[in-house]
């Protein structure tokens, strides 16, 4: 299968989710707004959601899925199943000790990590504690799923572990539907949520669990034992789990800081979703595909496959990217108005603040997606020190930042701390690449770069007129219908314009996207021809 086939394959998943995703924000946002309870429960949601993408997502497909893959190579599928129990008896072991220690310590947790400014807040603080207790097991599930999902991406079966996370938006949704039927007040559906998030986690670790079965993997529970390779798993999954979950880490700093304003934190959650329908499709989807694909390429001591696997990554990840981060900064309000303004978000006036949230998260998009096509070429050489230490630098950045723009700016501030500190760290990991000489000098690609800047730029000016053109039928007293054929007819000549431009100026052709669909990469790998590189 082609690498552009597999970025597909994970993408599709992904985008399901994603696009259920924008279905439950829709009704959430109508249903609460950005009041107390949303501010409330999107406090509480981040929490375990962070925890599970640094030591779950981020440390498993960074550290596990090439001492899978290894064990794979060199000891077959028994070498493989007995690794994996190996570490699910470790896994399942530590995440109930750290739940349990957890919800005990809640109180303290909330007031002074996740929400601080909620504290002298009457009724807010409380209703996040108890809403980040019902939800905190939530990471037992995700995390025990991400290792199975590691394990069926090396396996090469990408789809399960891609579509899984869809069921918490269809449960959520469905949550959603039931309190408006039963015409539930807020601080019901908050609890309502709540319950449906830990429902989800359940249904997710059962898919993923049954697609492992079916790929011919069936784990039993081991005693916790410290063997080598869960030592060497450890070792390797601290600072992963830490790079693997920058993104996460700054959402998290940001929302602690965010809290002393009201509102502020549902207008960072709303505006990240919007923004996360680009970054999970192609960012996710690359780095979930090209990490096994890199790992199996060095192992084999391909390196020629190895860069050439890296740099059309890089090339499909700006081809795909810039159109969309120029789309966000120029039309974000008439997709927040679009999105959500209506019901509860509509009477709090919320969409010019989740808009310019909205305008500033696209332009660190392209810096956020490199991220996750960068650290491959780290973790599938098994040095996760490096990035790790790039992470540290980048939430430094992004804490000066928030603390220095927040008073002035309120939540735009945060938005502009993380796309600042996206950019700070995508710049130090190609650096070092380069300078290690695990980074090939690219002509074509080289060359690409700037021509598909310009051609999302002569894109993003289009719009600008247009959407000035047609600002009455994209204004807030327009009827939902025609603001959403118009909106959508400007994103798809928007599309178009660029694609053809991208086409004329040379940043795209056809041999690059024949090279990319017809590669295949999940055979042994036979050395490239050195055209791909220098052509």
């Amino acid at each position: 299968m082609s690498l552009v086939k597999k970025f597909a394959t994970v993408a599709s998943g992904t985008l399901m989710s994603r696009a259920l995703g924008f279905g439950r924000e829709m009704l959430m946002a109508a249903a609460l707004g950005t009041g107390p309870v949303a501010d409330a429960f999107n406090a509480a949601f981040q929490f375990p959601n962070t925890f599970r993408r640094l030591f779950a997502e981020g440390a498993f497909n960074a550290a596990f899925v090439p001492l899978f893959a290894k064990e794979i190579e060199t000891h077959g599928t028994d070498g493989a199943k007995r690794f994996s129990e190996e570490v699910f008896g470790v896994l399942f072991s530590a995440l109930l000790a750290l739940t349990i220690v957890m919800e005990l310590a809640m109180p303290l947790i909330v007031r002074y990590l996740v929400a601080p400014g909620f504290a002298d807040t009457p009724g807010k603080f409380e209703t996040t504690v108890l809403l980040a207790t019902i939800m905190f097991p939530y990471l037992i599930c995700m995390s025990l799923a991400a290792m199975m999902a590691g394990m069926l991406n090396s396996l090469r079966r990408y789809f399960a572990a891609a579509v899984a996370p869809a069921f918490l938006n269809i449960i959520l949704i469905s949550v959603l539907g039931y309190a408006w039927y039963h015409g539930m007040d807020a601080h019901d559906v908050g609890f309502s949520l709540s319950w449906g998030v830990l429902a989800a986690g359940l249904v997710q670790l059962a898919i993923v669990w049954v697609a492992v079965r079916n790929a011919g993997i069936a784990i039993g529970f081991r005693r916790p034992k410290m063997t080598p390779n869960v030592k060497r798993l450890l070792i390797l999954a601290l600072p992963a789990a830490i790079t693997g979950g920058i993104t996460q880490i700054n959402q998290l700093i940001g929302t602690a800081i965010a809290s002393a304003q009201d509102s502020a934190v549902s207008s960072l959650a709303y505006a990240d979703r919007i923004y996360q329908l680009p970054l999970g499709v192609v960012g996710v989807a690359v780095a979930i595909v090209l990490l096994p694909e890199l790992s199996r390429a060095l192992k084999s001591g391909n390196l020629v496959e190895a860069a050439n696997l890296q740099n059309r990554s890089v090339e499909f990840t700006l081809f795909m990217t810039l159109p969309a981060a120029a789309a966000l900064w120029v039309m974000s309000e008439p997709i927040v108005r679009l999105v959500y303004e209506r019901g509860a978000f509509a009477a709090n006036g919320s969409t010019p603040t989740v808009a310019a949230i909205l305008a500033i998260f696209g332009l660190g998009l392209p810096a956020f997606v490199l991220i996750k096509a960068f650290t491959p070429g780290y973790f599938a050489r098994e040095d996760t020190r490096t990035p790790m230490m790039f992470a540290a630098i980048s939430v430094g950045v992004n804490v000066a930042t928030a603390l220095t723009l927040f008073p002035r700016m309120g939540a735009p501030g945060i938005a502009v701390a993380s796309a600042v500190a996206g950019w700070v760290n995508a710049m130090m990991l190609l650096a070092v690449l380069i300078r290690r000489g695990h980074w090939g000098r690219d002509v074509p690609l080289l060359k690409r770069i700037p021509r598909l800047v310009l051609s999302a730029a002569v894109m993003a000016a289009a719009l600008y007129f247009a959407e000035h053109w047609l600002a009455v039928r994209l204004g807030p007293g327009s009827p939902l219908v025609i603001k959403a054929t118009t909106l959508l007819a400007l994103v798809a000549g928007g599309a178009l314009l660029y694609f053809v431009t991208a086409f004329a100026t040379g940043g795209a052709d056809f041999g690059m996207i024949r090279r990319n669909v017809k590669r295949g990469s999940g055979k042994a790998a036979a050395p490239a021809p050195k055209a791909d590189l220098d052509e």
